[in-house]
């Protein structure tokens, strides 16, 4: 049954995941600000962990698609159930705690990851009755 897959078991998924952390969070962004001298001064910036630019990563690198192993594309990979979830929450858990601290845009965080503020307004009507 593994013959057919570009990642031939659960294991190799989560290697390919590590690897993508790890260049993910070597390779910063940069956004330039201007120092006292006017000149602009690059400032890194971390970046967040996403099943798209993993997706993105693997592609580029190897020329694999993975959506279906995340899909469990016809039931195929029952066996990647478990590597699956288990990348879906570090990247969660490294989405929302970079947006608790201020790294990540938390209002961005927030959607992402349906994560919603509720608020509940109570509205009370009081019908008055006048005597004529």
């Amino acid at each position: 049954m593994g013959k057919n897959k570009y990642i031939e078991t659960p294991e190799e998924l989560l290697n390919l995941w590590n690897e993508y952390k790890e260049h993910t969070k070597s390779n910063p962004r940069y956004k330039y600000e201007l120092n006292r001298n006017g000149e602009p001064t690059p400032i890194p910036l971390e970046i967040p962990l996403t099943i798209q630019r993993f997706e993105i990563y693997v592609k580029n690198k190897y020329g694999w698609t993975i959506g279906q192993y995340f899909d469990n594309q016809d039931k195929l990979y029952n066996e990647y159930i478990a590597i699956c979830s288990h990348i879906r929450t570090e990247r969660i858990a490294d989405q929302i705690e970079g947006g608790m601290v201020g790294q990540y845009n938390a209002s961005i965080t927030q959607r992402l990851n349906g994560l919603v503020e509720k608020t509940q307004t109570e509205v009370n009507i009081t019908k008055f009755e006048f005597d004529e």
